[in-house]
């Protein structure tokens, strides 16, 4: 808004005062509702998954009466219920077992699916559509389908029922989803390297080592992730082979025991629960960034 004034001697003067208040915080507020708007859906989901964590957390720190009382904030914060599921008997090898699986898994499936990966991706060879198709047709197969017959060979045949042996031994020979996902991503590698590599006298497995698989680490990391996920959480393979010898449980299956042993007790098995949960939370938050990149690239080629 300009107004006229008149100076010292009746001569006008003009001077601007426009009122520019009310027209920024009518902005600020527009651009505030806006981004409300936009990340609503992705304020809801992120309390959809948030809120449980909490609440499993909240519930774990309370007492055995507040517990069962349905108040949802603790009235004291009760830490030595955490320790209270350590020194329950078995915990901790049922951690360790739960360590090994997951360890050795990871590594024996990322050692098994380079090579296979590597040779489905690079390699030019008669039949190598038809070796891609049949290793993709292993993942309709589920696991229940075969459990009977490999059970009868390796507790039968080969005497490693009770042991976690069974389930970690045949991912030293591939994991088809491994294989699939691994190999999507080498094929986003340029060819010339490769060719590159071999003409200053590397063979195919010194390539490999040397120059694909440093350029694969993101696709590399995904498929480990997936695989360390896959065998921590994993609850039907150690109940089919490790339920009668509670020295090989792993906490995935431990905890269905100690649920039932605390069922009157939600703070303790909250506890446990949110021990059994840390891990996996803590591995894919330090290793989010290498996993979002390996997953989305290995769609880039099909």
């Amino acid at each position: 808004m300009t107004t006229t004034t008149l100076r010292a001697g009746g001569a006008p003067a003009r001077t601007g005062t426009t009122d520019r208040g009310p027209a920024l915080a009518r902005a600020r507020r527009k651009r505030l509702l806006h981004w409300i708007a936009v990340h609503a859906l992705a304020i809801a989901a992120a309390l959809f998954f948030v809120l449980p964590f909490v609440f499993v957390f909240l519930t774990s720190v309370m007492s055995d009466e507040q517990a069962m009382s349905g108040e949802l904030w603790p009235h004291e914060w009760n830490w030595s219920n955490y320790a209270t599921v350590f020194r329950t008997p078995g915990f901790l090898d049922w951690w360790k077992n739960s360590l090994m699986y997951a360890g050795l898994g990871t590594l024996f499936t990322v050692c098994s699916a380079i090579p296979v990966a590597y040779a489905l991706a690079k390699f030019r060879f008669r039949g190598r559509r038809t070796a891609m198709v049949m290793v993709i047709s292993t993942m309709m197969l589920p696991p229940q389908v075969i459990v009977i017959p490999m059970y009868l060979v390796w507790a039968q045949q080969l005497h490693l029922s009770g042991s976690l042996w069974p389930l970690l031994i045949p991912m030293a020979f591939g994991d088809a989803y491994s294989i699939f996902l691994l190999r999507q991503f080498l094929l986003t590698i340029p060819q010339e390297y490769i060719e590159s590599a071999k003409v200053d006298g590397c063979g195919e497995v010194r390539t490999m080592l040397r120059i694909v698989v440093p350029m694969a680490k993101p696709g590399i990391a995904a498929i480990a992730l997936f695989q360390f996920f896959y065998c921590w959480n994993d609850y039907f393979g150690p109940q089919i082979y490790a339920a009668q010898n509670p020295a090989a449980w792993t906490l995935s299956y431990g905890l269905e025991s100690f649920k039932s042993a605390h069922n009157v007790n939600w703070n303790l098995t909250m506890a446990a629960t949110l021990l059994v949960m840390a891990p996996v939370i803590i591995v894919f938050f330090f290793a989010q960034k290498a996993f979002v990149e390996g997953v989305t690239l290995t769609g880039v080629k099909g």
